[in-house]
């Protein structure tokens, strides 16, 4: 059996198998029945055992063969048990020869099953990807295409109840959104003009047109698919560890075995020592957890690129975080209006008109605000400084200070703030001050404080911008410990230092000038889709959906995951090892070796079971009201 994913080969294989154990069970039953029902004629008997052994004997010796080749940890089971049934045949034991691998080939099975059910859940995730598209083309009709042909740039129509065919900006329209699949998150995105929606996303209600950004293997979707996929090829350190000695413990397996059959000169108990001691449970216990505890994270918008990053974000016992589109949203938003006009929706409507005109980020930014735009005319950008255009009320600007002083319009004084501030006159009359900054998200305050009531109470804002704005926002989120103005080689010394210091630190980030702090942290988490890519490929945990109570998600897993792996390891290997005692001394009886091999599927059934309630976690997000620090045009 592969220690990872099944490929197609793996799967027809376990179904021959499944099929030879079949039909030799079959034989097996009818030998037995004959020998019940003609006890004088035992060579027919034991002709139909031989021929059953003989089957099941093709598939076990070929694994074992093969194991030899390419040694793994699943390899001593198929050895052992090859072993096993040739001690069978050479002591004329044809029931235990056929019954034996029988047995195990059913446990087989059903540790293949475990593994080809996660396999199925990456596939029926993968058939998101695949769907049709309403194309929409430059003379307006609209033709339907395989969303596998869209390019960037292209215009698509998703009408309700059609699933979103790739990454995109909305256009047009307003709908909401069912994530869940993507995210993880149970509340509906209210998609908009101007809002990011990933590929694979349920349109409930509405129309939209949006413009596509992202296809295929380089889409969200595209990128959780991909990231599972190389997560379950992963392996934890614990299946590394055991892969190590796995000579060893043959070696040690083996002189039991010679050890018990030259004490008790039981051919039942040696055979019982050699099942007993396939470690099935202990193997799986590693890959059961870690294929368990990463659906889970997929459930919760989470990707963990390696199974290995479960165990060591339960370590975690400091945090090293980005600030611009991490804790913040990362684009500029009117925070207040300051000045002597009252009319705050014709204040926004003419800024909204202005700043359509230009292309300046804090144009830009206030682009969006209006709801009635007033029509404009003989625009003027002046370059720095502002844009100037007629209305039906006379000549608007907006701008900078120095615009107004050099129109000679008299404002008001301006005011004190850290981000850009722009004016706004019409008919040389001053209406008002325009101020805007990059907001923090609603859930940072709560985020962090979550993580140090996990432990890690060592928190570290590390940004390129100013010190006063980082000062700023590093109180109210609640970090003590800033370093301003950072380049990209300042935040990977600082991090190389906390890991230095003796912390095991959480760096969290999003842009090209985390990716080398990403990269050198015990645990990099890059935020979401809208990241870059180096920083995506850098990380070893991607948050989906971007929301930062997500950390407090993974940490807690990963707690959960290495209980459960603990628990595992502890059923895996005292069970074996007392199965093993137990034959050894010939506790097992008479049919030893047939008991050693249920109890030891029983044990493969226990380890299984306790992964399986890794399923069963589940941490849902409440929506969060936003804050004082969310943009006017929110509220």
């Amino acid at each position: 059996m592969s220690d990872s994913m099944l490929t197609s080969a793996e799967q027809r294989s376990a179904a021959r198998q499944l099929t030879l154990a079949m039909l030799a069970l079959g034989l097996l039953v009818l030998g037995l029945v004959w020998r019940w029902l003609a006890p004088d004629q035992s060579g027919v008997s034991q002709l139909l055992l031989g021929v059953a052994s003989l089957l099941v004997a093709v598939p076990v010796m070929r694994s074992a063969w093969y194991s030899l080749r390419f040694p793994s940890l699943h390899g001593i089971t198929d050895q052992l048990i090859a072993l096993a049934m040739l001690g069978a045949w050479a002591t004329g034991d044809l029931l235990t020869a056929a019954l034996l691998p029988i047995i195990m080939i059913f446990g087989h099975v059903l540790e293949e099953r475990s593994v080809i059910g996660s396999q199925e859940a990456i596939h029926a995730l993968g058939k998101l990807t695949r769907s049709q598209a309403r194309r929409v083309q430059p003379d307006g009709s609209i033709v339907e295409v395989d969303n596998g042909t869209l390019n960037t740039g292209d215009i698509v129509e998703v009408r309700a109840g059609d699933r979103v065919p790739a990454d995109g900006v909305v256009l047009s329209g307003q709908a909401s959104l069912d994530t869940a699949p993507i995210t993880g998150e149970s509340v509906p995105l209210e998609a908009s003009a101007g809002v990011q929606v990933f590929g694979g996303a349920i349109n409930l209600d509405g129309l939209l047109r949006l413009e596509v950004t992202r296809t295929g293997d380089e889409s969200t979707l595209g990128k959780v698919i991909a990231l599972m996929q190389n997560a379950e090829r992963a392996k934890p350190p614990i299946t590394r560890l055991l892969e190590r000695y796995a000579g060893s413990y043959m070696v040690l397996v083996l002189l039991l075995a010679a050890v018990t059959w030259f004490v008790t000169n039981d051919a039942q108990a040696m055979l019982a020592v050699l099942v007993a001691a396939c470690p099935c449970a202990l193997v799986l216990s590693a890959p059961a957890t870690a294929i368990a505890g990463i659906a889970v994270a997929a459930r919760h918008g989470i990707l963990i690129r390696s199974s290995a990053f479960l165990e060591e974000l339960a370590d975690l016992t400091s945090l090293v975080v980005d600030k611009t589109g991490t804790l913040t949203f990362g684009t500029l938003r009117l925070q207040s209006i300051e000045g002597p006009s009252t009319d705050r929706a014709a204040v926004l409507n003419l800024a909204a008109s202005l700043g359509s005109a230009s292309s300046h980020p804090v144009s830009r930014a206030l682009a969006g605000l209006g709801t009635q735009l007033p029509v404009l005319t003989d625009i003027r950008e002046r370059q720095g400084l502002g844009v100037l255009a007629q209305t039906g009320e006379g000549e608007a600007a907006l701008g900078r200070p120095e615009l107004f002083e050099q129109l000679g319009i008299m404002t008001t004084a301006v005011p004190r703030h850290d981000g850009p501030i722009a004016g706004l006159a019409l008919n040389g009359r001053f209406l008002a001050w325009l101020l805007l900054a990059d907001s923090v998200k609603p859930e940072a305050r709560q985020a962090l404080q979550e993580l140090r009531e996990l432990g890690l109470g060592r928190q570290l804002l590390l940004t390129g911008d100013r010190q006063s704005v980082a000062d700023s926002l590093a109180a109210q989120v609640g970090i003590s410990d800033v370093q301003a103005q950072a380049l990209p080689e300042d935040k990977l010394n600082r991090v190389l230092g906390e890991i230095g210091s003796g912390f095991r630190p959480m760096v969290v980030g999003d842009g090209i000038n985390d990716s080398l702090a990403l990269k050198a942290g015990v645990v990099g988490v890059a935020m979401g889709a809208g990241g870059a890519d180096i920083a995506l490929a850098s990380a070893d945990v991607v948050l989906i959906g971007s929301d930062l109570r997500r950390l407090g998600t993974c940490v807690r897993l990963s707690r959960q995951c290495r209980r459960t792996l603990q628990v595992n390891v502890i059923i895996g290997l005292g069970w074996t090892l007392a199965i093993v005692v137990f034959a050894a001394f010939g506790w097992l009886g008479a049919a030893g070796a047939m008991i050693a091999a249920l109890l030891h599927n029983l044990s493969t059934l226990l380890v299984l079971g306790n992964a399986g309630r890794l399923l069963r976690f589940q941490e849902p997000l409440l929506k969060l009201e936003e804050d004082a620090g969310s943009p006017l045009a929110d509220r």
